[in-house]
């Protein structure tokens, strides 16, 4: 009966798992964080470069002749 009254003090006194909760709380956020930088990055850049795509379509030139186009949603352009 000792020995399990003393784990049960050792349980109650170690406070190990406490910040284990509290480091893993704070990885979730960091990682939340760099998700949503990414996130906000790249819509950012895909914004900038549809404009750049509207303001080029049609008028860059083409082996051969003619004029280019830009497909925004794609990125893609002949």
């Amino acid at each position: 009966m000792n020995m399990l009254m003393t784990m049960a003090r050792q349980f109650r006194d170690d406070e190990n798992g406490a910040a284990m909760v509290e480091y893993s709380i704070l990885v979730g956020i960091i990682a939340g964080a760099a998700i949503l930088a990414i996130v906000a990055i790249g819509l950012w850049v895909s914004g900038r470069f549809g404009n750049l795509c509207d303001i080029l379509n049609g008028k860059g030139a083409v082996t051969g002749g003619g004029t280019g186009t830009c497909v925004k949603g794609t990125g893609a352009g002949s």
